[in-house]
């Protein structure tokens, strides 16, 4: 357990320790870097954040996905072998889909009354709407994004339609559902 261990992002003192799906994600991560010769040396430097499972509503049932949250310089790393990856941890965890996304960082919109302002201006890629925009990017990574239509109901509900390449549309499963408006 311990060797699996290091495929964890220590966490800082004061967080709560890893949960059990956490500790079986990195066994299966650990376990796929031991036996599979072709994922060893991508599997090598790569680690995770966190898991979460999330409930995913569908017309017949709803369905469980394991969203695995990666340090964001890590992504490009597991972007490569993305497909691979994610068939053998679907194989591991059957019934789930297996999602991975870059960890980002939301900061607060700056404001006069701020005790501790921004020492610097607050980057672009550091806001809601650009952070809510990757995190869509990288639920649907193989395909691109070709379009975006939002749509405000007369109930206050906000409705997403997020428009996908047509080449590999039919190979993608949008997973992304947005029930109230950003702020």
């Amino acid at each position: 357990m311990s060797a699996a261990r290091a495929k964890l992002v220590p966490r800082k003192p004061g967080r709560p320790a890893f949960s059990a799906l956490e500790n079986q994600v990195a066994q299966a991560l650990h376990d796929l870097e031991s036996n599979s010769n072709e994922l060893r040396a991508d599997l090598k430097e790569l680690k995770v954040v966190s898991v979460r499972d999330v409930v995913v509503p569908a017309k017949p049932q709803s369905r469980h996905a394991l969203v695995i949250f990666v340090p964001y310089p890590q992504l490009k790393a597991f972007h490569k072998i993305q497909k691979r990856l994610v068939h053998e941890l679907e194989k591991k965890f059957s019934g789930k889909h297996v999602v991975i996304v870059g960890q980002r960082r939301i900061l607060k919109k700056p404001s006069k009354t701020d005790r501790n302002p921004l020492k610097q201006k607050r980057p672009r890629s550091r806001t809601l709407t650009a952070v809510h925009d990757a995190l869509l990017d990288d639920l649907v990574y193989p395909t691109d994004i070709t379009g975006k239509r939002t749509r405000y109901r007369l109930n206050g509900s906000v409705q997403y339609k997020v428009y996908l390449d047509k080449k590999e549309q039919s190979n993608t499963c949008l997973l992304y559902t947005s029930p109230s408006p950003r702020d």
